[in-house]
């Protein structure tokens, strides 16, 4: 793999060296302009791109969600009951800004995708309708993320900062800190092309993306067919 790294992405293995907390990922994309998440859902022929800068507006709404609105802190636990999504990836990168653990159990604050499963004493919803809309019905006990994030701010200064002993996740049993998830991520400078999956591998992609100067395409609802189709247009490698 380290074959494949172009010059330009020597910068970050250095960068990666002394990167400490997670909430440093987007200041190391060499090229906020760039593509960093692209998602296509076969089933509805969505197809939304998100490069640096788009990701970190959306990072800022969400982290002055927690803030502001849901006291969040570092310690707070988030359980992110989504599917692999642009939306999903926001809120790790979210979590990590304010110093809040992704977690699978005993979380504060939970968000459910449009099934409306949670049992937390913080409940928030994605529809996971095209471009981040609304509900058609008002969720029923849960706030609405596509009516709660956007009327905040894109800009988002913690006032209390994560350290690198901060628990990033405490997924499946195993309990990791923003040092340990930014060592063990290795920086990956491809264009990569993935099904849904686990949250800690998210996770593990979304770091090393951020830190090479690569990019993560997800791909729902995929037909083998489909995935070929779209590595091929949009030069990703398949992951």
């Amino acid at each position: 793999m380290h074959g494949l790294v172009p010059v330009t992405a020597c910068c970050h293995h250095a960068y990666h060296d002394d990167v400490m907390t997670l909430d440093r990922l987007l200041s190391a994309i060499s090229d906020p302009s760039a593509p960093l998440i692209t998602y296509y859902d076969i089933s509805s022929g969505e197809r939304i791109e998100l490069s640096g800068t788009t990701t970190a507006n959306w990072v800022a709404k969400t982290s002055n969600l927690l803030v502001d609105d849901l006291d969040a802190e570092p310690g707070t636990r988030i359980r992110i009951g989504l599917p692999t999504h642009w939306q999903s990836i926001v809120w790790l990168l979210a979590a990590w800004n304010v110093g809040a653990a992704v977690v699978d159990r005993a979380a504060d604050i939970g968000v459910s995708g449009p099934e409306l499963v949670a049992d937390e004493p913080v409940k928030l919803a994605a529809s996971l309708r095209p471009l981040g809309g609304p509900f058609a019905t008002a969720p029923t006990g849960f706030s609405d993320l596509a009516l709660e994030v956007p009327g905040h701010g894109d800009h988002f200064e913690a006032f209390d900062p994560p350290t690198a002993d901060t628990v990033a996740v405490d997924l499946a049993g195993t309990v990791v800190t923003h040092a340990e998830l930014a060592s063990q991520a290795t920086p990956d400078p491809r264009r990569l092309l993935v099904e849904p999956g686990s949250t800690t591998r998210d996770a593990h992609l979304i770091v090393s993306a951020c830190t090479g100067g690569g990019s993560v395409v997800v791909v729902a609802s995929a037909t083998p067919d489909a995935l070929v189709r779209i590595a091929a247009q949009e030069g990703a490698f398949a992951g």
